[in-house]
């Protein structure tokens, strides 16, 4: 285990305490939106570089959010509103008197406004990756969705839409509609339509106009075509997150008129609780409270960022730690790497570099040419000092004055800090960090590194990387190839298509194959790296069979590289390359290789690898996600793998997956999660994601990966249907991959204490189930879900325990008092596997004497699941699946049907009887009357 210095402690807190002193007066530096006194703070909203310049959109953009603002502030119940929003104009703009960017940056965005990028669709969406309760990633908004009027019509307007949308990002609920499930069938044996609040009223539409209910219904299920449309003028108040456009809805559904029936993704997600008792529990509201009645929020205010010219500043660790474990080579790979190949053309480049003092390198130095670069590399340090204290405050304080040369000020600075060493007084530059208006960028080198450096990133909105000292890691250089301008324009930016390294031994050789799809090609680099003084012999074919050999690469002995630049458009397919190690003993070889778009009009394919928390407390679990985007398509069925790298001992391999179970909230959303719980050691760990793609269908998932705005179809007024303009979107798509496509992308770092030595018990239980979903066919359940693992998802877990219940509120508060299904004969498969299980409950009733005041009884039953491993570990309680038994509303159950009918029968039968015996009766008694009167009448006549 990693062994820190007794003074790592106290300095740690010294730097909290600096910390928590500065924040008060620098409260939003690199920190990200922020609630004070009910308002929010530097929400910020960025503009593509590929959208044209068009001044009704700031103008939209402001509209919007003060919409919003109020409509907020309302639907909250006087808590919150926006307060200050920053719009990011890009570079590609005409300057406008607008001011200067400081941190902002495109990829720091809340909200980001961009095309699909050859797409029609322009349904506003907030992408999710994590579960109910926590923050999304960004909120997405068309250039024409801010644009066009005409779209109001079916959103409603764009402010009702961003809170919608915000509720999403901030708070963690879900939609409140189902495309997929617009109906249902409740506990009364009714239609119902996927909504919220039930109070919503509308009409069935058939095809060819107005139809009654039952019209819509074919053997239980809906006819094609059949679809509900809503009134215009409603009552309801609730749902934002259901139909933000009508008019009458201002609230969240809470408790009170919440659907906790309907299919949608917030029940599932959020275990059937309204998007109300979600938002509550927010840390928002643990502080914020209602503003007083006659108070009225501010009017938002707006600050119109824009880039300028990118300035970068190399500031690098040359104390005699960076001797040790060949740091310094890699150091001069890596950083000749990013020179080279990586910083875009017209961008400002200095060096400067620190031991227990600082030293300007490099002055600023404009890329232009090949040359440029080529003089910055001759810059880089050829050595180490021989001093071990290091002053990385020393080597900032060089990087900002070379900076500062240019404009006076590092506003928008990009600092690239790289230290293998310790330094006891790193906080007393923090101040002049967080002032500065630069991002800094962190490497780690090393066990060795200072423990609070990712501090000055964190507080920056800048990167976090380690390097371990293992000799084939390619960390280095894949920290180099993640850090990018920042702009978010995709088709300038290189992609990462291979990074791997391997120990090879004398006379054998690193094999292996790359593939070039045709969304990349343009600016294609081999590069080759070495330990030892001669380069190995490379050998490299192109797909047509063409061979380049080690005299065609460029070579540079003193840094151990030789890179090949593949001129014009590199052709797709397989490329494949092999590294024969000529030297006598053994060494790491390695190979990058990087490339740009192919064409403006077609996105790349792209991977952002990331964690949830980069900072944790042993036995929590690191949370490991990856989007996988073309464009902004989710990219379906990617063989995605995850390589994490402690301080000490070796890389894991972790396969992630899209499969919504698990760490994954969302199915085939693109986004490919996994919990990583192998903890070796405390100290860092480095994170890298390999994605590939084999030759075959690659499909594109829905055009809305996200959680986003619904689309109202029409409406109906005065007994009139209103129809909207049909909703353009793309939907599925699948586009032939002739060769697949692979790709590579560093996750950063992350931090794990509290890690015991040595063997630890097993404290990780299976994870939740959260997919889990019931259907009853012949009042039998089925019940599906994805398998959890013996930790977390991975392994095998030991047992289930199901319990049902026909009251929400029993299985909710009180799930071991539910009804225990019998799982005798359920064996929990392998994580991932898709289990069924069908079970007969006991709780329907079937008889009509068993419905009170002649009502139907509900018939829908609640079911949840817990998985146990082999210690007796639980899992926390699934979501909570529910069905229920359908009864057609032309028909009675069949017992009760034959009940009636034998009733009718018997009935009928004693009423003939009654009959029969009155007509005997009354036979009879009219025969002796007659033959009484006959009698008589003889006795008069003798």
């Amino acid at each position: 285990m990693t062994q820190r210095g007794n003074a790592g402690p106290i300095c740690n807190l010294k730097f909290v305490t600096l910390l928590v002193a500065l924040s008060s007066e620098l409260p939003f530096l690199g920190a990200g939106v922020q609630l004070q006194d009910n308002g929010y703070n530097e929400l910020l909203i960025a503009i593509n570089p590929q959208v044209p310049e068009n001044q009704n959109l700031i103008s939209n953009i402001k509209e919007m959010i003060t919409e919003a603002s109020f409509y907020l502030f309302n639907a909250t119940k006087r808590r919150v509103f926006f307060r200050n929003i920053k719009i990011l104009i890009p570079a590609t703009w005409k300057a406008n008197n607008y001011s200067k960017v400081k941190q902002e940056s495109y990829e720091k965005a809340n909200v980001i406004v961009t095309d699909w990028y050859g797409a029609h669709g322009d349904d506003p969406y907030t992408l999710q990756h994590r579960g109910c309760g926590k923050e999304g990633k960004y909120i997405h908004f068309t250039p024409n969705f801010l644009l066009n009027d005409n779209l109001t019509s079916g959103y409603g307007s764009r402010g009702r839409v961003f809170v919608h949308e915000w509720a999403h990002l901030r708070w963690g609920v879900f939609d409140e509609y189902n495309n997929d499930k617009p109906f249902y069938i409740n506990g009364q044996n009714q239609i119902k339509v996927t909504r919220c609040s039930s109070d919503i009223t509308g009409i069935f539409v058939c095809e060819k106009g107005p139809c009654p209910q039952e019209n819509c219904i074919i053997s239980k299920l809906f006819k094609e075509g059949c679809t509900f449309i809503y009134n215009s003028t409603q009552n309801a108040t609730a749902s934002i997150m259901f139909m933000q456009s009508l008019s009458s809805v201002v609230e969240f559904c809470n408790s009170s008129t919440h659907n906790q029936e309907a299919p949608n993704l917030q029940n599932q997600m959020c275990s059937l609780r309204s998007a109300w008792d979600v938002i509550i529990d927010s840390t928002d509201f643990h502080h914020s409270f209602p503003m007083n009645e006659t108070e009225l929020p501010p009017p938002p205010t707006f600050s119109l960022v824009q880039a300028g010219v990118k300035v970068v500043c190399l500031v690098l660790d040359v104390s005699s730690k960076m001797a040790e474990a060949n740091r310094l080579l890699q150091l001069q790979q890596a950083a000749e790497f990013y020179l080279m190949q990586i910083v875009e053309i017209h961008t400002f480049v200095g060096i400067a570099s620190f031991d227990s003092k600082g030293e300007i390198r490099a002055q600023l130095h404009q890329i232009n040419s090949d040359d440029d670069r080529k003089l910055l590399v001759s810059y880089l340090p050829t050595a180490v000092t021989a001093k071990t204290e290091v002053s990385i405050c020393s080597g900032l304080k060089k990087g900002f004055e070379v900076v500062e040369k240019l404009n006076g000020k590092a506003y928008g600075s990009v600092m690239i800090l790289v230290t293998s060493g310790d330094d006891k007084f790193i906080g007393n530059c923090l101040p002049t960090v967080l002032s500065s208006g630069s991002t800094i960028h962190s490497i780690a080198l090393g066990s060795s590194a200072v423990p609070n450096l990712e501090e000055f990133s964190h507080s920056t909105g800048g990167l976090k990387f380690f390097v371990p000292d293992i000799s084939n890691s390619n960390s280095m250089t894949d920290a180099f190839s993640r850090i990018s301008s920042g702009t978010g324009d995709i088709f300038q930016q290189r992609i990462q298509l291979e990074s791997t390294g391997e120990n090879v031994k004398p006379h054998h050789q690193l094999k292996n194959t790359v593939t070039m799809d045709n969304s990349v090609g343009n600016d294609t680099v081999f590069l080759v790296m070495w330990q030892t003084s001669s380069p190995p012999e490379i050998i490299l074919f192109d797909p047509d069979g063409r061979k380049y050999h080690t005299n065609n690469f460029i070579t540079n002995l003193t840094f151990r590289t030789a890179s090949l630049w593949i001129p014009g458009t590199a052709k797709a397919g397989h490329w494949t390359y092999t590294l024969n190690n000529t030297h006598h003993s053994p060494q790491a070889l390695k190979m990058t290789v990087t490339s740009r778009a192919s064409s403006s009009a077609v996105p790349p394919v792209t991977v952002e690898a990331f964690v949830e928390r980069d900072s944790l407390h042993f036995p929590h679990p690191v949370m490991i996600y990856a989007n996988v985007r073309k464009g902004f398509y989710p990219i379906l069925n990617a063989t995605v793998t995850a390589t994490v790298e402690p301080e000490t001992g070796d890389p894991v391999m972790l396969r992630l997956l899209d499969n919504g179970a698990g760490a994954d909230v969302i199915k085939n959303d693109g986004i490919y999660s996994r919990y990583f719980f192998s903890f070796a050691v405390n100290g860092r760990y480095s994170l890298k994601v390999h994605v590939n793609h084999s030759h075959s269908i690659t499909t594109l998932a829905h055009s809305n990966p996200g959680s986003h705005a619904m689309y109202v179809p029409g409406y109906t007024a005065n007994g009139n249907i209103q129809m909207n303009a049909p909703r353009k979107s793309v939907g599925r798509n699948e586009e032939e991959q002739k060769w697949g496509f692979s790709r590579v992308s560093s996750g950063g770092s992350f931090s794990v204490l509290g890690v015991p030595p040595g063997p630890h018990p097993d404290v990780f239980p299976p994870c939740k189930i959260i997919d889990l979903e019931a259907v009853i066919v012949e009042k039998e359940v089925t019940l599906s879900w994805t398998a959890p693992g013996e930790d977390f998802d991975q392994g095998q877990a030991t047992s289930y325990e199901i319990r049902m219940s026909n009251s929400l509120q029993n299985i909710q508060d009180d799930f071991n008092n539910a009804i225990l299904v019998n799982t005798s004969k359920l064996n929990p498969q392998h994580a991932g596997t898709r289990e069924i299980f069908t079970f007969s409950p006991q709780i329907f009733t079937n008889g009509p004497e068993h419905q009170p005041n002649g009502e139907n009884e509900s018939h829908r039953i609640y079911v949840a699941i817990q998985a146990m491993d082999r210690n007796s570990l639980k899992s926390a309680i699934s979501n909570i699946a529910q069905a229920s038994l359908f009864i057609p509303p032309s028909s009675a159950p069949v017992r009760a049907r034959d009940y009636l009918i034998l009733k009718g029968v018997l009935t009928a039968m004693g009423l003939i009887g009654i009959i029969c015996l009155i007509i005997v009766v009354t036979h009879c008694t009219l025969n002796r009357k007659k033959r009484a009167d006959k009698k008589e009448n003889g006795t008069k006549l003798l």
